[in-house]
């Protein structure tokens, strides 16, 4: 199994007139077609670690290899191209843009990407709704949507360029039951039918404890007793 994302001593501090340190020291590994759970209490750094991986922070020290590569070198122009060809994002709130229609909003990172022509971007975002249960909503803005609907959605978005990484943060965390099953079913198929990587930061331990293995967090710190 390749080794898609590796950390050594990550660890990220705010300087503040007291520094606060919201990842310290973390090292790890996760590899391809991994369903990987960042759990711990709140204020553990969970988030803040996601926030790493995903390029989205800086880490005060420590490394981070993505797909093998060092991305301390990257500046902030290499740093987004691997944001968007590498690493696919979903969040607790979709962030999806209202003034736009699903289609739309999927299509903006193939878009931002250009590897693709308008006609094949089109057909591959309607392509991506259909697979998650949306097709006849393709043409419906966010506020047209239901909670999960608007997820899907925002699952389809991760997924357009293809990434190798999806990152989830709380992608439960603001649906009911039945949605947050919905969407925990996608995230688990995106790992053994399509071969993705998924990790995803959460709050929820029974969803936690149905993923191939816990990265426990405390303090900022992993803690290997609680940790699978």
């Amino acid at each position: 199994m390749s080794v898609l994302i590796e950390t050594e001593k990550l660890t990220r501090i705010l300087p503040e007139t007291v520094p606060v340190t919201l990842v310290r020291d973390v090292s790890l590994s996760i590899g391809e077609k991994e369903f990987v759970a960042i759990t711990g209490p709140s204020g553990s750094g969970k988030s803040s670690l996601l926030y790493l991986l995903g390029l989205l922070d800086r880490p005060t020290s420590g490394i981070l290899r993505i797909a093998g590569r060092d991305t301390e070198p990257m500046n902030e122009q290499e740093r987004a191209a691997t944001r968007l060809s590498t690493l696919g994002f979903v969040f607790q709130f979709h962030f999806l843009l209202p003034e736009f229609t699903a289609r739309e909003n999927v299509e903006i990172p193939m878009r931002r990407l250009r590897r693709l022509g308008r006609a094949e971007i089109r057909a591959r975002a309607a392509e991506l709704l259909a697979s998650l249960g949306l097709g006849e909503h393709i043409d419906k803005r966010p506020d047209q949507l239901s909670g999960g609907q608007r997820q899907r959605v925002a699952v389809a978005r991760s997924l357009a360029n293809d990434p190798a990484v999806i990152l989830a943060d709380e992608p439960t965390g603001s649906l009911d039951s039945h949605s947050s099953e919905q969407v925990f079913n996608i995230l688990e198929s995106l790992v053994r039918e399509r071969g993705k990587t998924v990790i995803a930061v959460t709050h929820d331990l029974d969803m936690a404890a149905r993923m191939d293995r816990q990265i426990r967090l405390v303090d900022g710190k992993i803690d290997y007793g609680m940790s699978s």
